[in-house]
C-alpha cells in the first residue's frame, strides 16, 4: 500500500457507481487520505461519500468557474490540497467525417478544456511536493477506428502534462497522467465481444480492473515517486499491440 497519511485529496469524476474515479478515491482513503470527491452529479456522489467518509462537491470540469470553486472548497473544508486527480471523459465514436459540431465542441471541452481548467485552479491551490494526475487513455497513442476526437483530445493533454510538468516542478509538484485500455467498469458491461476481442489481444490475456488504476494512481500521490512528465502505461501492455484498425 502507498502512505497517503496525512495527504488531503481532490478527485474529480466520482459520479458513476464503481467507475475509475470512485476506485481512485477509495483507494486514496483506505491509504489514510482525506478527501474531497466532486462530480456533475449529485445522488451517487453524496452515497460515496458517505461510503468512504468524505466531503463532496458538484462541479462540471466544462465550467472554468466550477473548478476555481472546488479548490476554494477543499482548501477550506481540508487546509489545502496535496493531491489533486480528474478523471472525467465521454467514449466517443464517430467516423471522422460524421463528427459533427455539436460533438466536437462537447467532446473538446470535456477533455481538452475541461482539464486544462481544472489544472489553472489546481495548480495555484497545491502544496509544494504534491501531485496532479489525469486520466488518459492508451488510445492516445493508438489508430483506431471512429475514435479520432476522442483521441486527439486526450493526446493533447498528454502533451500538457509534459509541458507543466517542466513548468511546475521546481515547486515539487508532479504532474503525471494514467493510461488505461477497456477497463471493466459498469459502462464497459454491455460490450461483451468487444471486451472478449481486447482480452484475446492483450498481452496478459485480461482487460484492466478500476482497482488496476487505483493503484498506479495511489503511487503516483505518494511521496514514494520521482516521476513527473509521464503518461504510464496501465493497461497490461495493450499498447504494445493496438486496437485492430479496418481499412476504409
Amino acid at each position: 500500500m502507498a502512505d497517503l497519511t496525512g495527504k488531503r485529496a481532490v478527485v474529480l469524476g466520482c459520479g458513476g457507481k464503481d467507475n475509475i474515479g470512485q476506485a481512485i478515491a477509495r483507494r486514496f482513503a483506505g491509504d489514510g487520505a482525506e478527501l474531497v470527491v466532486a462530480s456533475r452529479t449529485e445522488p451517487e456522489l453524496e452515497r460515496f461519500a458517505a461510503e468512504i467518509g468524505a466531503r463532496h462537491m458538484l462541479c462540471d470540469i466544462t465550467d472554468k468557474a466550477a473548478n476555481l470553486a472546488l479548490a476554494t472548497f477543499a482548501i477550506e473544508a481540508m487546509g489545502g490540497i496535496d493531491i489533486a486527480v480528474q478523471s472525467t471523459g465521454w467514449g466517443y465514436l464517430a467516423p471522422f467525417l460524421g463528427n459533427d459540431e455539436a460533438s466536437l465542441e462537447r467532446i473538446t471541452r470535456l477533455q481538452f478544456l475541461g482539464p486544462i481548467f481544472f489544472f489553472q485552479a489546481m495548480l495555484p491551490a497545491l502544496s509544494d511536493r504534491s501531485a496532479l494526475l489525469t486520466i488518459s487513455s492508451v488510445t492516445a497513442s493508438l489508430v483506431i477506428n471512429d475514435h479520432a476526437a476522442y483521441q486527439g483530445t486526450k493526446a493533447g493533454i498528454d502533451h500538457m502534462v509534459r509541458v507543466l510538468a517542466a513548468e511546475f516542478g521546481p515547486r515539487g509538484i508532479r504532474i503525471n497522467g494514467i493510461a488505461p485500455a477497456l477497463t471493466e467498469t459498469p459502462m464497459t458491461a454491455g460490450l461483451g465481444a468487444l471486451c472478449e476481442r481486447a482480452k484475446a489481444r492483450s498481452p496478459m490475456r485480461r482487460l484492466g480492473t478500476p482497482a488496476d488504476i487505483a493503484a498506479a494512481a495511489a503511487w503516483l500521490a505518494s511521496d514514494e515517486c520521482f516521476v513527473t512528465g509521464e503518461t504510464l502505461q496501465v493497461n497490461g501492455g495493450y499498447g504494445l499491440v493496438g486496437a485492430p484498425v479496418d481499412p476504409r
